[in-house]
């Protein structure tokens, strides 16, 4: 018998590895979309979850210090009476030192300046991520708690304003220089782009309220660009922005463009009154 011509084998045979190609293809292509399902659910997470948690956890540490500071106090014949402490030396380095201006200041800042070092708390590592004060910005209905430092875990990722190290506290003359995000955990300082001249900034710490005035609005400037925080503020990269005398400022500083950390926008502010 004269053998047939295996025509039928081979095209089931190119069937076949056609089939195992398009499964091949089809695995391939679930695989693709599962990947970007999870990373489109880690984007929701990071922008939006975590977002929300830091937000809302910010408005419970700022409620819980306005309870705080809003508590009747003892009596002053039952009040213990404080033990003495030594006033920080000058040369004394640390992030949470108050420097107190001398004859020149602004009106009742060196007693600001106490007021301040006392409301705050230790400098000890357990204590810096503690908030102590509340910034409030009326035009953009801010409310966020400060804390010491500018670390991301510690305070930036809770949706804080981080005080930069060795900057002058509240209502003190010098530099009290704050850091926040733009996006994300909170992004407190989302909007401060929309600050004009003129608008209040209100740093309430417990038993006072300083209440500086915005003046001036870097809108671009480089990470590097330690300037702007310095205790007159001004910028080394542009240095026709900025402050040429000595005063009591406030400086807020974050992240431009949105959803970047290429550049950084600084809003800068005078002390207008203390109380």
């Amino acid at each position: 018998m004269r053998d047939r011509v295996p025509v039928v084998v081979q095209g089931s045979g190119r069937r076949v590895r056609r089939a195992g190609l398009a499964g091949v293809l089809w695995a391939a292509a679930e695989l693709i979309v599962t990947v970007g399902v999870v990373v489109l659910l880690l984007v929701v997470h990071q922008v939006w979850w975590t977002n929300r948690q830091a937000a809302a956890a910010a408005q419970e540490q700022v409620q819980a210090l306005e309870r705080a500071w809003g508590e009747v106090s003892l009596p002053a014949s039952d009040s213990p009476s404080p033990s003495p402490s030594p006033s920080p030396s000058a040369s004394e380095p640390g992030a949470g030192d108050v420097p107190v201006p001398g004859p020149g200041g602004a009106g009742g800042a060196g007693a600001a300046a106490a007021a301040t070092r006392a409301a705050r708390p230790a400098a000890g590592p357990s204590e810096r991520d503690r908030a102590y004060a509340v910034l409030r910005v009326p035009r953009l209905g801010l409310a966020v708690p400060v804390a010491q430092g500018v670390d991301k875990r510690a305070v930036l990722d809770k949706g804080y304003a981080g005080q930069y190290p060795g900057t002058a506290g509240p209502g003190a003359q010098g530099n009290f220089a704050l850091a926040g995000h733009r996006n994300t955990h909170g992004e407190p300082f989302r909007y401060i782009n929309r600050l004009r001249a003129g608008d209040e900034l209100i740093v309430d710490v417990r038993g006072h309220r300083y209440t500086y005035v915005v003046g001036k609005i870097l809108g671009e400037t480089t990470e590097r660009d330690t300037g702007v925080i310095a205790p007159v503020p001004r910028s080394v990269v542009k240095p026709d922005q900025g402050y040429s005398e000595p005063g009591a400022y406030i400086t807020l500083t974050t992240c431009t463009p949105e959803y970047t950390s290429k550049y950084r926008l600084v809003v800068w502010g005078t002390l207008l009154k203390s109380s």
